[in-house]
């Protein structure tokens, strides 16, 4: 099979022939790859060319921001502290020159992706995201109490340009999942409540889950931390699968399992197991391999590989990687 293959077979519940896929969504920091070219790896090897030296299937990220573009005149704040302040950067948020950098993107993949030779995901920004990165913490979370109109005006824009991006990469290829880049979860939980969630982001998802789900891609949010208690507010606002189900968070893929059998996951390996060698490494898979037999769960590194781990140490990683995905199909 081949790795477009693996990973839409997985997404629907679908068993592969040979292995699950093996995708590291957000592989390692650039600092982990800083020490690895010290122990022996290629200076001079690219992104993309590390998932290959690597034996890794590829997801590669289709970027779709509708942030303050560089064109943004430097007169022009951008960090959005009332309307006045979001009238004045609007004019550069949204815009057809980023429509077309995602178009750009999806005719520079679309045959590579035809023949199987990489997944596409979609990185939307979500409604929870997106206020977050023009007004900044603190503002944004005393915006849910002293600017609700403005929320939900950049929520309704957002939502708006979303629905915009998604169809015009659907008119080149068809990507094989979207996801709403959110982080609204921490360890202890949510960073906000189910009221604030049904009020301020649940009528934007169901503006635009339903056009993602109908031009036949897979919904899916981003948010670490621990994402138990909200997986069924997504639910409810057509959300199919979450990651990267942080284990340090205490996220337990089993349970999440045996509670939303339908619920697609993605990440959920303990990373801080893997500068410890074979031993805990093998442990890790063996506690994963029966959500890796149930299907719709695509296992990697539950957020980004850290330097703490040596080259050796990653290649054993991988090398168990391979195993236990064919294992989970055997």
């Amino acid at each position: 099979m081949n790795a477009r293959e693996r990973l839409v077979r997985t997404l629907n519940f679908r068993k592969c022939s040979d292995r699950l896929p093996m995708v590291e969504w957000a592989a390692w920091w650039d600092l982990t790859m800083d020490r690895w070219k010290t122990e022996g790896l290629d200076q001079d090897l690219s992104w993309d060319d590390s998932l290959a030296y690597f034996a890794l299937d590829p997801l590669i990220l289709i970027g779709t921001g509708g942030g303050p573009g560089a064109n943004t005149p430097p007169e022009i704040s951008r960090t959005v502290s009332d309307e006045a302040s979001y009238e004045a950067l609007r004019p550069y948020l949204f815009t057809e020159a980023g429509i077309e950098e995602s178009l750009r993107q999806a005719r520079r993949l679309k045959a590579g992706h035809e023949r199987g030779d990489f997944s596409i995901r979609v990185w939307l920004d979500g409604y929870f995201w997106f206020p977050r990165s023009q007004m900044g913490i603190e503002q944004h979370m005393l915006a849910f109490y002293d600017q609700p109109e403005l929320m939900h005006r950049m929520n309704r824009d957002l939502a708006e340009y979303n629905n915009r991006v998604i169809r015009a990469i659907c008119s080149v290829l068809t990507p094989d999942m979207v996801g709403f880049a959110e982080d609204m979860s921490y360890n202890h939980g949510p960073m906000l409540s189910r009221e604030f969630f049904d009020e301020f982001l649940l009528p934007y998802y169901q503006r635009t889950v339903p056009v993602i789900k109908g031009l036949g891609v897979k919904a899916l949010v981003d948010t670490d931390g621990d994402v138990t208690t909200m997986i069924p507010w997504l639910l409810r606002a057509g959300i199919e699968g979450v990651y990267p189900l942080e284990r340090q968070a205490g996220v337990d893929i089993a349970k999440l399992r045996a509670a939303f059998p339908q619920l697609i996951m993605m990440g959920g390996y303990d990373k801080l197991v893997m500068s410890q060698g074979e031993g805990p490494m093998r442990a890790e898979f063996e506690r994963l391999l029966p959500v890796m037999r149930s299907g719709g769960y695509i296992p990697s590194v539950d957020h980004q590989t850290p330097p703490e781990v040596s080259l050796e140490n990653f290649k054993i990683y991988v090398r168990l990687f391979r195993e236990y995905c064919e294992r989970a199909v055997q």
